[in-house]
């Protein structure tokens, strides 16, 4: 389910160093996310849990304070109007996403993973809109790259 986030690395990687670090964070976090889900009894690991949390809130942030930013001052600056309207129509269900995460992490940090069969639930859940959001966030980079990357060979 998230093995497509590699290949989103290897199709924009080189585009900027700043998504290229949030890729690789994006790589991390579903290593962890993996990791978690994998090992039962490190639901009840408050340690292994704010690892994974703290790993969830620094990428969904990235998106929206760095990456998202970014990309948007590009379309702007390329006039890429498609782009742009793309982004209005996409960012509130990313916004939805980190809005779960959010809430994902501060069930965490209050201890309340300790039950770990509802624990599995959320985590499983949250692994589904993860994959989701990866989409989302490709399908704009994607609308983005491809739409500059012509424009620049043009001008070249």
């Amino acid at each position: 389910m998230l093995d497509s986030c590699q290949n989103a690395q290897e199709r924009w990687g080189g585009v900027h160093k700043l998504i290229d670090r949030w890729l690789e964070e994006r790589q991390e976090l579903v290593q962890a996310f993996r990791a978690l889900r994998d090992v039962r009894p490190a639901f009840a690991d408050k340690d292994t849990n704010g690892d994974f949390c703290a790993l969830l809130v620094d990428y969904v942030s990235a998106w929206h304070f760095e990456v998202c930013e970014q990309l948007v001052s590009e379309a702007k600056a390329f006039g890429d109007e498609k782009a742009l309207k793309l982004a209005e129509e996409i960012n509130p269900r990313i916004n939805d996403s980190t809005q779960i995460a959010l809430a994902f992490n501060d069930h965490c940090t209050k201890g309340e993973c300790k039950d770990t069969e509802r624990f599995a639930e959320k985590l499983a859940k949250l692994g589904g809109l993860l994959h989701e959001r990866f989409e989302l966030e490709d399908c704009l980079i994607e609308v983005l790259h491809n739409a500059h990357k012509e424009e620049g060979a043009v001008q070249a």
